[in-house]
């Protein structure tokens, strides 16, 4: 076994993480004013991969199907809010480079636009894990859009990167945060890509084979 495949079944969960201060509501106003001023014009369109497909943060004015080239979904975020606490991280999707990723692509109202935006950057953004990025997003109809998507910012401590099953499993078994468990937000992501006929079959894949590790872990304390 090399030394990589025998630190990586060493992996311990829970781990003790810092993520630091929670951005402040002059922080969070300077990153979205920073990344609205890298908007060339037109419509703003966001794109969803995860929650906001099932939980939408704001009305849209259109929404289609969409595919981003460059970056695919994974669930390499620690959370120690929305789906875990410091004790108990739990996980949440990114937006990691390489591959592509389908979803769906909002076109946000121009009215009260400051306002649905200030919402979105409180839900995604309470720790500065992501990085807020203007996307080449191609929609259903061939038309090629400028989307906004937080991409992962690999350096933070919050980067979980692809970890192993058995790990996963752990999380799926112990972790909840202010909105549910880790398992259900995924359970849900993958519910929304399969009954919007755009499954994500690595997702799937690892879902299926996690869940059955948690519930035989979870039989085995009972």
């Amino acid at each position: 076994m090399s030394a990589i495949e025998n630190a990586i079944l060493n992996l311990a969960y829970p781990p003790r993480l810092d993520l630091g201060p929670q951005l402040t509501h002059e922080q969070l106003l300077a990153s979205m004013q920073s990344t609205m001023a890298r908007h060339k014009g037109g419509p703003v369109w966001l794109f969803a991969y995860g929650s906001l497909i099932w939980r939408p943060e704001c009305t849209a004015v259109e929404r289609m199907r969409g595919r981003v080239h460059g970056y695919h979904r994974g669930l390499y975020l620690w959370s120690h809010e929305h789906r875990g606490t410091p004790e108990m991280p739990g996980l949440v999707f990114g937006l990691d480079r390489g591959g592509s990723c389908s979803g769906f692509a909002y076109r946000l109202p121009e009215d009260n636009l400051d306002t649905a935006l200030y919402a979105l950057w409180k839900r995604e953004m309470p720790f500065p894990s992501y990085r807020p990025h203007w996307l080449n997003c191609r929609l259903e109809d061939g038309t090629r859009v400028q989307a906004l998507g937080f991409v992962l910012e690999r350096h933070l401590p919050s980067y979980a990167g692809n970890l192993p099953d058995h790990v996963l499993s752990q999380v799926f078994a112990s972790a909840c945060g202010r909105y549910g468990t880790t398992r259900d937000y995924v359970e849900q992501t993958a519910h929304a890509l399969r009954s919007h006929a755009m499954p994500d079959r690595n997702l799937e894949a690892r879902l299926k084979r996690c869940k059955s590790h948690s519930d035989q872990a979870t039989a085995s304390r009972l």
